[in-house]
């Protein structure tokens, strides 16, 4: 069975790592979260890890996540949920095409390429926005719909193969909060969806 660590921060409620535990739990996702690490004491998704008794780390830059993640963990694949940290490029080499990320945009297959949404208009990107600001800028470019990509961390910026998509009509009357509970669902999905395929 495949091992996890679910990278966390305080930007949000730890929802993602909550859709993983109860994935693993109702048997949907083989795989195993071996730790939970956050950059900061004040994540909840640390209350969650406790509740279900899954160990935790508080890290800071300087601390060897490879070494933790080899020697004690012996992590399979990593998935960022959250992460505030910059990961660095030895890290991203030691685990290449085993890092998960979660992008509240939509990443083309290629540099130069594109994503269209269901109704043929071009999905946006959002390249180097997080959370509230991607949603933000769907509402502030009059886009049709949102949405997020589940892609493999390369070196390249907001960037890599993407292994799931999903879409969200935006409604007339929605706010930042009422569409990004709606997209919310749908990521939990598609990282279920993307870790399955590898795990």
């Amino acid at each position: 069975m495949k091992k996890l660590a679910v990278l966390i921060s305080d930007g949000g409620s730890g929802s993602n790592l909550q859709a993983i535990i109860d994935a693993i739990e109702n048997k949907t996702l083989q795989a195993e979260v071996a730790v939970v690490v956050s950059d900061t004491p004040a994540a909840f998704g640390l209350k969650r890890a406790e509740k279900h008794s899954i160990p935790s780390l508080i890290v800071n830059k300087k601390d060897d996540l490879i070494h933790i993640f080899r020697d004690t963990y012996q992590i399979d694949y990593v998935i960022l949920a959250g992460w505030k940290l910059i990961i660095p490029d030895t890290f991203i080499d030691e685990y290449a095409d085993h890092i998960l990320n979660l992008h509240p945009g939509l990443i083309p297959d290629a540099m130069d390429g594109m994503v269209l949404c269901p109704d043929g208009s071009i999905g946006l990107w959002n390249k180097g926005k997080f959370t509230k600001n991607a949603i933000q800028n769907f509402f502030d470019k009059k886009a049709t719909y949102a949405g997020s990509t589940v892609h493999i961390l390369t070196h390249e910026f907001d960037f890599g193969p993407v292994l799931a998509r999903c879409f969200v009509k935006i409604q007339p009357d929605d706010t930042i909060e009422t569409l990004y509970e709606r997209l919310k669902k749908e990521e939990h999905h598609i990282y279920i969806q993307a870790i399955a395929k590898l795990a």
